[in-house]
């Protein structure tokens, strides 16, 4: 299992740098990810596939051009961890990735406001 500390870290400056490739290195090419965001953006919450994330979280980036992410916790489990943030300071944010061969093969996303 990778480190938990060091991945969210790495995968939160990612985000709020924007660099898109250096996000997507962490995900396997038959990913399936879920977030209620994606059907704002793709008509569904259930995104198939690394090349249709990357045109979903391309599509998103473009609409957020503020886009920040704090890191408040990380927990790690049994070939999964969980990164819960701050988004934009309004709204926090768990992610649970679940992993296989060091690759995000599995990603849902669930939101709270604050």
């Amino acid at each position: 299992m990778i480190d938990a500390e060091s991945f969210a870290r790495e995968w939160i400056a990612g985000w709020n740098a924007r660099d898109l490739d250096a996000i997507l290195a962490h995900y396997a090419d038959d990913v399936v990810f879920s977030s209620p965001k994606a059907a704002e953006i793709t008509g569904s919450a259930r995104v198939v596939g690394k090349s249709a994330l990357a045109a979903y979280w391309r599509a998103a980036l473009a609409r957020s051009p503020a886009l920040h992410f704090e890191l408040e916790r990380v927990y790690a489990g049994g070939g999964c961890l969980t990164v819960a943030y701050i988004r934009n300071g309004t709204q926090r944010v768990a992610e649970t990735l679940e992993f296989e061969n060091g690759r995000v093969v599995r990603g849902y996303v669930a939101h709270a406001p604050m």
